[in-house]
C-alpha cells in the first residue's frame, strides 16, 4: 500500500537521492500507480522549469513494500558511471529491519545460493550451489536492539540479489515483520514490510569525492 510522500535527501547536477516511502513502485506495473521515477521527473521539471522530457536514470531498485534511500542519475554520464559502481559492488548499502525471532548468533554473515522463481515471484534458497543458475547471496547482519516485541537488525548486503534480505532472513527462521510472502505471521498496519534502506556510500560518479547519505530516524508502522 502506497504511503506518504517521497523526500529529497540530496541533489546536484548529476544525481538525486530520495527517501522512497514504503509501498511506492520503482517500475510501473498493471496497477498504473505513480512510480518514484515519475514523481522525481515531475519534481525536477517543476523546480528547474525544464521544458519537454526530463532525463532520469534508474540504477537500482527497492521492492514495493520496502522503503528507504535510492539514488537516480540526472545525466547520461552519471548513469553510466553509477551503473558501473553498482555492477562492481562499489556501493555500500545499509538496511535496518524488524524481525520476529532471534537468530542463533547476534551477528554474522549469511551465505546462501539463490534462484528466482518467476511463477511465484519469490526466490528459493540453498546452502549449496545446485547448478549454474543459482547465484550467491551474501549478507552481513547485526542485532542492535528492539522495537516493541521485535528485534532490530542492521543488514549490509555484499551481493545485490532480488529479494535477498527477505529470503535469507526467512531461511534462518527470522522473517521480516509484515513480510507474509516470506513467512511473517504479523502484518504491518500499512501492509508493507519493516525493512528500510538507511544508508548509501560510494564515490561520486563525477566529482570523484567520497559520498554518503544516511537516515537516522526511522518510523515503523507496526
Amino acid at each position: 500500500m502506497q504511503q506518504g510522500t517521497p523526500t529529497i535527501i540530496y541533489e546536484d547536477n548529476h544525481l538525486i537521492v530520495v527517501n522512497k516511502p514504503h509501498g511506492w513502485l520503482v517500475h510501473g506495473d498493471k496497477t498504473n500507480d505513480l512510480t518514484i521515477g515519475d514523481w522525481l521527473k515531475d519534481y525536477i521539471k517543476k523546480k528547474y522549469h525544464k521544458p519537454g522530457d526530463v532525463f532520469l536514470g534508474t540504477v537500482h531498485r527497492l521492492d514495493r513494500p520496502v522503503g528507504g534511500l535510492m539514488v537516480f542519475a540526472r545525466t547520461s554520464k552519471a548513469l553510466e558511471r553509477l551503473n558501473k559502481l553498482f555492477a562492481t559492488k562499489s556501493v555500500k548499502k545499509e538496511y535496518v529491519a524488524l524481525i520476529q525471532n532471534e537468530p542463533s548468533s547476534g551477528s554474522g554473515t549469511l551465505f546462501h545460493w539463490l534462484l528466482k522463481n518467476p511463477k511465484s515471484n519469490k526466490v528459493d534458497l540453498s546452502l549449496t550451489q545446485i547448478d549454474g543458475q543459482w547465484k550467491q547471496a551474501v549478507t552481513n547482519y547485526k542485532i542492535t536492539g528492539s522495537f516493541k516485541k521485535y528485534l532490530k537488525v542492521e543488514l549490509e548486503p555484499v551481493t545485490g540479489r532480488s529479494h535477498q534480505l527477505r529470503a535469507q532472513l526467512s531461511f534462518i527462521k527470522c522473517p521480516i515483520v509484515g513480510d507474509l510472502k516470506y513467512g511473517s505471521k504479523t502484518k504491518c498496519m500499512d501492509e508493507n514490510i519493516a525493512l528500510k534502506c538507511v544508508g548509501l556510500s560510494f564515490v561520486h560518479p563525477v566529482t570523484k569525492e567520497d559520498f554518503s547519505v544516511k537516515i537516522e530516524n526511522i518510523e515503523w508502522n507496526v
